[in-house]
């Protein structure tokens, strides 16, 4: 969605309490923080037990990744929604620790921000925003740590952008939003998994949405409410987007909401939590996100649904999860490890 609302930090410790598995694909959770961008995919996969708050208690597994360079797709020469051009950042420039005198990255704020819509922040000198901590019901922290303040505006924890101001997105900051990723196995005529003919390895199928903004393939995810619960979140943002529920009829809401309620009831599997390499971020604001696999293990969930564009969907289909289906933002990152961890066809 294009739309940015606000995630109040409570919600931070929702996914623990209700009982989501977590194979977090997550950035660093230290004091203060900055993506480095030669640093090899290394880590130490850890689990510990989560507290027996929710029927769902399974393991917490916590993996620390960077990709070898920081925002690739945040770097993107013109910026969405415009005709404005970013300021060109080689790798080399993009760590703030670098100095580079010549930077003179482009202001640019859209205009459907600078309407100051409920969603979006005011300007800055026109109020006082808290940046990393709770700011009244909008949540300034970081899933990254602590990140820094210049000036009175935040600097984006993966470096420079070649873009100062909002572009498109309201919150100055971390702007949180949830992903949820539904899958079924693909099967053929007979009902069986069809295996992929390479790996051997079961194909994961997931509703994926062509955005309306830009053309790309993605998951159906959106910002969260102030004072949402992101498991709603996930499952409102679904519904919205791949079901078209608002038009639903009372009766169709009533069957489409007896098989979404019985999916994202079912323990999810949390596959990423942190900063979005997006196209929309700049050097003052940017996209985190948690993403949460629901899967459909047996086929009478929300497969036999019939899928209907919604809200800023332009289509949407099951799409067969694999390394060659390009996504939108960071999103293959998402599904990779969801096929991962179903030991699926990668």
């Amino acid at each position: 969605m294009v739309k940015v609302r606000n995630w109040v930090g409570p919600i931070r410790i929702a996914l623990t309490l209700l009982g989501f598995r977590h194979s977090v694909y997550t950035v660093g959770t230290s004091h203060h923080f900055s993506c480095p961008l030669t640093q090899c995919t290394s880590a130490t996969r850890t689990s510990e037990i989560v507290g027996r708050a929710h029927s769902h208690c399974t393991s917490i597994y916590s993996l620390y990744t960077m990709p070898s360079v920081a925002h690739v797709k945040a770097r993107c020469p013109l910026y969405p929604g415009s005709d404005t051009r970013r300021f060109p950042v080689p790798d080399d420039k993009v760590k703030w620790e670098t100095t580079w005198t010549d930077y003179k990255p482009v202001n640019y704020t859209a205009p459907s921000v600078l309407k100051n819509p409920p969603w979006a922040d005011p300007d800055i000198g026109s109020f006082s925003p808290k940046f990393n901590s709770l700011d009244g019901s909008v949540d300034r922290t970081s899933h990254v740590g602590t990140y820094k303040v210049e000036q009175g505006r935040p600097l984006n924890p993966c470096g420079r952008t070649g873009l100062a101001g909002r572009g498109l997105l309201g919150r100055w900051g971390p702007n949180h939003a949830a992903d949820p990723i539904v899958t079924r196995w693909k099967r053929d005529s007979a009902g069986q998994r069809v295996l992929n003919a390479h790996s051997k390895l079961p194909v994961l199928q997931f509703i994926s949405i062509k955005r309306k903004d830009c053309g790309e393939w993605a998951i159906p995810g959106g910002m969260v409410d102030p004072g949402e619960v992101v498991t709603l979140t996930l499952q409102r943002e679904f519904s919205e987007e791949a079901l078209d529920s608002l038009k639903a009829s009372p009766k169709e809401k009533e069957k489409l909401q007896e098989r979404i309620t019985r999916l994202f009831s079912s323990p999810g599997l949390q596959v990423y939590k942190g900063y979005v390499d997006d196209p929309r971020n700049t050097d003052n604001s940017w996209m985190e996100t948690v993403a949460v696999n629901f899967h459909d293990e047996t086929g009478d969930s929300v497969s036999e649904l019939p899928l209907q564009a919604g809200d800023d969907a332009g289509q949407v289909t099951w799409v067969d999860v694999g390394s060659a289906v390009p996504l939108y933002a960071s999103h293959s990152q998402f599904l990779e490890t969801a096929a991962r961890e179903r030991h699926a066809h990668w």
